[in-house]
Formats: structure tokens, C-alpha cells, sequence
């Protein structure tokens, strides 16, 4: 399947193209859960470029620069039944695709960059793996922390923030905009080194 609309007139070359993949889940019942951090971040950088979204394929796109945003609409656990024509048919490179996700193995206020890995229980990284047949693309992974105790994996990550936590993620949501663009201009290396230390807790760092 290749996506509903062609390549416009002068697009760049195929060196140039990048992806960056925001995962959640489409409509307003799931907006402002923790799996929807990813498109929190996609989302931002719109909203602060300026960008007008537009549905292609089984996803809303839209052009940034030389590459593109996507918050696929397919729900999560088939993020990758979005992504993959969508790299195949542009011809983007693994390692010009970058994956925004949440992610239960860090704290929320803590962010991490890295290439290829497992899924790490991360159904929507594991639908993208699945669907492209590599690992070998870039992720950004935003901690929301571990289920307490008497909640199980999928009614915590379809939960919503509380108040007290809402400021932190706003706060990642923020860092990981600038670490999406630090990605894009100056390469995975580069947003590693200023992003993965930070800690966006209590401290307000």
C-alpha cells in the first residue's frame, strides 16, 4: 500500500528525507492519556512550526522542511501498518526514521534516544519492527513509570495524568520537541548527549 497523495514538485533528495513518528491512539477519548505522549510531541511541534496536518494513508502527515510528521491513526498496537508504506514508498532510511513513544521502563520526567532494540513491551514500536522487518530506526523514549500496585499495564497506560504529574509532562513533552529537533539538524549522537541525562521531575530541571 503507498500513501493517497504523491511526492510534491521539487522534494528533496531521498538523503534528505526523514520521519518522525509521534505513536498514540487516534480521537478525544484518548487524548490526554499516557500512551498519547508521543503525539503530545508531534503535536507540538505543529502547533509551534506552524504546520497543518492532513490525512495520508493511515495517518495524519505533514511536511517539516526535507521530512515529514506522522501520527498514524491506525490505534497503536498497528502503528506499523502507518509507518511502513509510508517509509517504503518515500524511500526514507532506517536511520532517518525516529519513533516518539511512551515508555514504562523510565520514570516520567526522564527521556531517552536510541537506535534499534527490542520493543521492549512497547506494542506500537513492536507493530513497527514487525511491519519494516528491522529494528534499526531511532526511538524516543518518554517514561511514564510503572503501574502501582493493583492497576495492570494496559488500564495504567490508557490512564490519564494526574495534576500533580500533568506539569512534569508538559515539561518532557517540551524536551522532547527541542530533542526531535536536535535529532533532525545535528544526528542521533548529538540529542543523546544534551537529552538523555536530563531529569524533568520535581526538581523542575
Amino acid at each position: 500500500m503507498r500513501p493517497d497523495v504523491e511526492l510534491d514538485e521539487g522534494d528533496p533528495d531521498v538523503s534528505a528525507r526523514f520521519l518522525v513518528v509521534g505513536l498514540g491512539n487516534p480521537g478525544p477519548r484518548y487524548a490526554e492519556t499516557r500512551h498519547n505522549l508521543g503525539f503530545w510531541v508531534v503535536d507540538r511541534i505543529a502547533r509551534e512550526e506552524r504546520l497543518a496536518w492532513k490525512q495520508q494513508g493511515r495517518a495524519f502527515t505533514t511536511r517539516w522542511g526535507s521530512g515529514w510528521l506522522m501520527k498514524p491513526t491506525t490505534f497503536m498496537n498497528a502503528s506499523g501498518e502507518a509507518v511502513a508504506p509510508f517509509v517504503r514508498y518515500y524511500k526514507i532510511a532506517p536511520e532517518r526514521l525516529l519513533v516518539v513513544h511512551d515508555d514504562m521502563d523510565l520514570p516520567l520526567g526522564r527521556l531517552r534516544l536510541r537506535r534499534g532494540g527490542s520493543a521492549g513491551g512497547q506494542k506500537g514500536v513492536r507493530s513497527i519492527i514487525e511491519q519494516l522487518g528491522t529494528d534499526r530506526f531511532d526511538r524516543l523514549r518518554l517514561g511514564i513509570g510503572r503501574p502501582p500496585a493493583g492497576w495492570d499495564a494496559a488500564s495504567w497506560v490508557l490512564s490519564k495524568f494526574s495534576p500533580d504529574e500533568r506539569g512534569v509532562a508538559d515539561r518532557v513533552a517540551a524536551a522532547a520537541a527541542e530533542a526531535v529537533r536536535t535529532w533532525r539538524d545535528q544526528g542521533l549522537e548529538a540529542a543523546q548527549q544534551r537529552f538523555n541525562g536530563l531529569d524533568l521531575r520535581e526538581s523542575g530541571s
